[in-house]
């Protein structure tokens, strides 16, 4: 049975992929729209798709009213470390499991996927009493730390676990007989073949730090350096409002590099799914 689709089925299944993308398109579509139009249009009966008069104001506003500057390129080193130290922590750890058997590996695998089971609400005491004892609130450190040794690096571990799992064990075979040891097996051969799982893991791991919203706003007090979820809500007037135009802008802004990591890593993401049995 061919697999080629008829044009008609393709018009067909492209029109039916338009409609279901319309709520999903439309609140991005609106936010953009919406953070160039003058406040006393936003909430405009019908709504308008396309403003009638255009204003930047909200973006120069954005960066005027608080350091909006400074808290976008905290957010963006914040999770780029913490994207990098996933990576690393994850990588090493599912290869362990997937390769390197000891006695009660099984078990110690099911106790780190526990962790994915405890919400961060019911730790979020303890690791600030940690925290300021060390004297480290006010300060990026709990915000690199606890994502990489915490619920996201497990997720990230058993996603590399089972890619390594599924990698033919004789493809390490070979690079023992040359005198490979374990490391430089899985530095050289384990690593560059799974770079689609680690496509995914990069896309999930930038994605839930830079919307990390819980922990910065109980560890950071100071304005400079708050990260974007944290500063978004900082956009009010003197009265406590939101100021809609701005925060729009704002919200336009933050939504960049997301959209720029899953465009260049998605087939990675989809590859990195499809190999690792998961399913969105």
């Amino acid at each position: 049975m061919s697999s080629k689709l008829s044009p008609r089925a393709k018009v067909l299944l492209y029109g039916t992929l338009c409609v279901l993308a319309i709520p999903f398109v439309f609140p991005t579509w609106w936010m953009v729209t919406s953070s160039v139009k003058p406040v006393s249009d936003i909430f405009a009966f019908p709504p308008s798709l396309v403003p009638a008069s255009v204003s930047f104001a909200g973006y120069r506003d954005a960066f005027t009213t608080q350091p909006f500057a400074q808290q976008y390129l905290n957010s963006a080193y914040i999770a780029l470390v913490v994207t990098v130290g996933t990576l690393a922590v994850s990588s090493l750890a599912g290869y362990a499991f997937a390769r390197i058997r000891f006695r009660g590996q099984n078990v110690l695998f099911l106790v780190v996927l526990l962790g994915l089971l405890i919400p961060s609400e019911v730790t979020i005491v303890p690791l600030f009493r940690m925290f300021n004892s060390a004297g480290l609130v006010d300060t990026h450190w709990p915000l690199i730390l606890v994502p990489i040794l915490g619920a996201p690096s497990v997720l990230a571990t058993f996603i590399m676990r089972q890619f390594f799992l599924a990698l033919p064990v004789e493809l390490e075979e070979a690079a023992r007989l040359d005198g490979l040891g374990r490391f430089a097996t899985f530095w050289r051969v384990g690593l560059p073949l799974s770079r689609p799982a680690l496509g995914a893991v990069s896309i999930f791991t930038f994605l839930h730090s830079w919307n990390l919203y819980l922990e910065p706003i109980v560890f950071l007090s100071t304005p400079e350096k708050f990260t974007l979820p944290q500063a978004l809500t900082q956009f009010v007037d003197v009265y406590g409002g939101p100021m809609w135009n701005v925060q729009l802008s704002a919200a336009s802004l933050t939504a960049i590099p997301v959209l720029i990591v899953f465009v260049i890593a998605q087939r990675q993401f989809i590859e990195g799914l499809a190999h690792t049995g998961l399913k969105g």
